[in-house]
């Protein structure tokens, strides 16, 4: 569980890190296969929560079922790697 501290300091990093891209406009400056790529993960989690499926789960989702497996190195894999890990998921 989180202090009040962290979270105070999470808020405010998350608010700074907002700002910083409302100002470079860092999302707009991406090449457009970013964009895309980004675009298609989040349509793809939005489109899970609404139905209420398990699949395609998020980085997060897979590093704490990584965690909670305990499996070794799961901090650096990325989400692919994490699938792999868990056993295809």
């Amino acid at each position: 569980m989180a202090t009040t501290k962290q979270v105070q300091a999470a808020k405010r990093n998350v608010r700074k890190a907002q700002a910083g891209a409302r100002t470079k406009r860092s999302i707009a400056n991406m090449p457009a296969s970013t964009r895309t790529a980004l675009g298609k993960q989040g349509a793809a989690v939005a489109k899970r929560k609404r139905s209420g499926s398990s699949s395609p789960k998020t980085r997060a989702e897979l590093y704490e079922e990584a965690k909670r497996r305990n499996i070794a190195g799961r901090s650096k894999m990325g989400r692919d790697e994490l699938a792999r890990a868990l056993g295809g998921r």
